[in-house]
């Protein structure tokens, strides 16, 4: 048994944090604290608006896009957040204006992408789920057949891996295909930001929705949108009110970033993200992933000599895999075991982890499963300690 608490529950947030982003919240907070435009133009106020600068521009360039593209950066609380301004934006832009609206998703995603697609789609949306394989993997093809039908605007919109079993969807493949169609296409990447190369301009990603507190390493209530800038003006905004400029209109300005940013962001947050990715630009995504990958050889090693384990997803550490782990043990309840695990110092996650769909599509409805997911500040020990604690508890 551990007696050293042991994180492996990544998925959901990551933890440890680097150093430099507790600094980093802590400076703000004690040195610098000015609210964001809604100043004199002091010494405080500048240092606000050059760390919320600095940081559009640092997030600009990990998702491939330049340093004049840093206003098309929107922040917001989580990728919750972002995904919601985009789908509901761009269905409120459409229907405006006459026009049929239709999202077309995986059976692998989040409910973040499925609660707001549900809603829209009680407004008059048609929603099109494609069906993914049993290691939650999108067959290309089958959204190719899906966007060749007409007669009305499509958007797609999917994760780009899952969150309960850690499939990677072919990002490069789906882009392809959408940009043919003319479809805009909307990544949730709450789990591979920070983790894999995302260049959404390569890519032609029409907004790419993102969370500061995974891969990125940053503080919760962080996180945003990097837009297209045609995109962009397809969205109305959802939230309206002061941006810090423009204070003479009584329309919300259409100008990014202030279009989707008003009121006043988390800036001890964004503080801490700022700092967070200059630790990834150190440290190399490259590197991040090699351990990961590393780790992750260990676990599913490790599991293949424990009797009565069935893993979900892909069963190898490939290109196509995070060390993100859904399993259930025979005869154990993956909540019961949870709990004697984090008696023993393991943090672990049971449960359907917000995504029924892709338990359905695992074939783990209704007990969800156990998650086991690994971050770039484990050890290759802990990983050998867990399963030495789950061979004891089994």
């Amino acid at each position: 048994m551990s007696v050293v608490p042991v994180y492996l529950n990544n998925a959901a947030t990551t933890w440890p944090k680097p150093e430099c982003v507790t600094d980093a919240v802590v400076d703000f907070l004690t040195n610098g604290g000015a609210n964001l435009g809604r100043g004199s133009s002091g010494r405080r106020d500048i240092g606000t608006l050059s760390l919320v600068l600095d940081c559009r521009i640092k997030l600009a360039a990990l998702f491939g896009a330049s340093d004049k593209e840093a206003c098309l950066v929107t922040f917001c609380s989580g990728v919750t957040e972002a995904l919601n301004v985009v789908l509901k934006g761009f269905f409120d832009h459409k229907t405006q204006r006459g026009l049929r609206v239709r999202f077309v998703t995986t059976s692998m995603e989040h409910n973040a992408v499925s609660r707001p697609l549900t809603s829209l789609s009680q407004k008059g949306a048609e929603v099109v789920t494609a069906p993914c394989d049993e290691f939650g993997a999108l067959d290309p093809a089958l959204l190719d057949g899906i966007l060749s039908q007409t007669g009305h605007d499509d958007l797609v919109v999917l994760s780009h891996a899952s969150n309960v079993c850690g499939t990677v969807q072919p990002l490069d493949r789906i882009a392809n295909i959408a940009k043919r169609h003319n479809a805009p296409l909307v990544v949730d990447s709450a789990q591979t930001a920070g983790v894999l190369d995302i260049d959404a301009r390569e890519l032609s990603i029409a907004a790419l929705c993102f969370t500061g507190h995974k891969g990125l390493m940053g503080p919760q209530g962080t996180g945003g949108v990097l837009w297209r800038a045609d995109f962009a003006e397809q969205v109305l905004p959802r939230t309206e009110g002061g941006t810090g400029s423009f204070s003479h209109l009584m329309s919300q300005p259409d100008t990014m970033p202030d279009k989707f940013e008003s009121g006043t962001p988390n800036l001890p947050g964004i503080a801490g993200l700022s700092a967070a990715l200059s630790y990834l630009a150190d440290t190399g995504i490259e590197n991040i992933a090699k351990r990961e990958r590393e780790l992750g050889e260990v676990f599913l090693a490790r599991l293949r000599r424990v009797p009565g384990v069935t893993l979900y997803g892909l069963p190898d550490m490939t290109e196509n895999r995070l060390s993100v782990f859904a399993l259930n043990i025979a005869g154990c309840d993956n909540g019961v075991l949870a709990g004697r695990l984090s008696d023993a110092g393991f943090d672990t996650r049971p449960g359907l982890h917000c995504a029924p769909l892709a338990h359905r599509t695992l074939g783990t409805l209704p007990e969800g499963s156990l998650r086991v997911s690994i971050g770039y500040f484990n050890k290759a020990s802990e990983v050998e300690a867990f399963w030495d604690c789950v061979e004891s508890l089994i």
